[in-house]
């Protein structure tokens, strides 16, 4: 679980560019870094409920950063881009005998490599913030386009038919959905790779989370 201290509850404004927003504390304006680069088009619109989180560093620009919003159907949705590494590691780490984070081999760099009775492995983890089902419990992925993401799926079958095991694991950061689906309308490249990576041996997972405004968790793991 990752539970956030200094949290303060705010009205969402208008975002400015992809790394600030403005928001309502109260009375107050205050301009705020976004924790997420995704479109998020879906999330931050105007007079969204919002969770921000007060920044240690006092020097910092921007004294806080983004991190959940309440949306109708979903109730509170994580936005920290952060926030998948984190729950994986916490998980993976209770599953493998060893594990390393950003691990280069040949030219990828894979968000953690494991071992586990000498057998070795890949996971690459992608957060996902977008639903326009929220009723059939269905996510999408991208929620911008992304070559490293493509790049990620062919180094992951490239990887698996070299021996190792591989995974892309998929972590939900919205109640109630529960599988994820290439987002081929905004990149269609990426559907293609993951069916190639799937025909390579490259397993799929949904790590599905209960989040609230100040908390998120992973609840249980499916796979495709």
């Amino acid at each position: 679980m990752i539970l956030y201290k200094n949290v303060v509850p705010a009205v969402f404004v208008k975002r400015i560019n992809r790394f600030t927003a403005e928001v309502m504390i109260g009375d107050a304006r205050e301009i705020v870094h976004v924790k997420n680069t995704g479109r998020l088009e879906t999330l931050l619109v105007p007079k969204a409920r919002v969770t921000l989180q007060r920044a240690d560093n006092p020097a910092r620009t921007t004294k806080y950063d983004l991190i959940s919003v309440y949306a109708s159907e979903l109730g509170w949705v994580n936005i920290d881009s952060l926030a998948p590494n984190a729950l994986m590691r916490q998980y993976l780490e209770s599953q493998y005998d060893m594990v390393k984070p950003e691990y280069v081999y040949g030219d990828s760099r894979f968000d953690f490599y494991m071992e586990r009775n000498g057998e070795k492995y890949f996971a690459e983890v992608k957060g996902c913030t977008l639903t326009y089902d929220p009723k059939q419990g269905i996510g999408y992925f991208p929620d911008a386009p992304s070559t490293r993401a493509v790049k990620h799926l062919n180094g992951l079958a490239k990887a698996a038919g070299e021996g190792f095991h591989c995974s892309v694991d998929f972590v939900i950061q919205m109640n109630g959905i529960r599988q994820v689906l290439p987002h081929d309308r905004l990149q269609p490249e990426f559907g293609i790779a993951l069916k190639m990576a799937s025909r390579a041996g490259v397993k799929i997972f949904y790590h599905l989370c209960d989040v609230k405004e100040d908390r998120i968790s992973m609840i249980s793991t499916e796979e495709a």
